[in-house]
């Protein structure tokens, strides 16, 4: 196991490393998008342990959007926020109860562009290992951990497409156990699995 000196270099490095923006469209190059799309600012948290795992949620069933998905705690970014690193630590107090004093920020990679018009800064962090995490019940089902080792293998990611608003639509795939990790998640993963040196 590395040691949290070793862990936290490895993951700055990989901060630093990921100068690439990503998209849902990396693998569809043919979406045609609507002219004068507008993106709206949004932030996720990848909140990672001193003991080597990286916290994600599974999105409460009934939401209108995304329901049942493995996705960061995170949101759109509010007109109170003072910026996106602050929109990610609201966020992930309000959806899983985190708290604010023992999150290490280690740095931001470059946005994420989401089919459905957000740009997506993911923040990433430290945060103690044996964390309890209260998941919020109207956004929130589920809140587990998945090994960093895992998301941050190359070899662990495939390419899968199923049919969106009529066209067969290609994206990342990093299954683990019975969590499914997908889309915008296992893109912004995959983004750091390249850049791990």
């Amino acid at each position: 196991m590395q040691s949290l000196d070793d862990l936290t270099t490895m993951l700055c490095r990989t901060i630093e490393n990921v100068r690439q923006a990503s998209s849902d469209f990396d693998l569809n190059p043919d979406v045609v998008l609507p002219k004068g799309r507008v993106l709206k600012p949004a932030a996720v948290l990848i909140a990672i342990t001193e003991s080597g795992d990286v916290v994600l949620t599974k999105r409460a069933a009934h939401l209108k959007h995304h329901p049942g998905q493995i996705a960061f705690a995170g949101g759109r970014m509010d007109d109170t926020d003072r910026d996106l690193t602050q929109t990610a630590m609201r966020e992930a107090q309000e959806e899983i109860g985190l708290d604010p004093a023992v999150v290490a920020v280690l740095g931001t990679l470059p946005a994420h562009e989401t089919v459905t018009s957000y740009s997506i800064t993911p923040i990433v962090a430290m945060v103690p290992a044996g964390l309890k995490f209260t998941p919020e019940p109207g956004e929130v089902d589920e809140t587990f951990t998945v090994p960093l080792s895992h998301v941050l293998s190359p070899e662990n990611y495939r390419i899968e497409s199923r049919v969106w608003q009529g066209q067969k639509r290609f994206y990342y795939a990093a299954p683990f156990g019975p969590y499914y990790i997908w889309g915008a998640t296992a893109r912004i993963l995959r983004g750091m699995a390249e850049a791990v040196q």
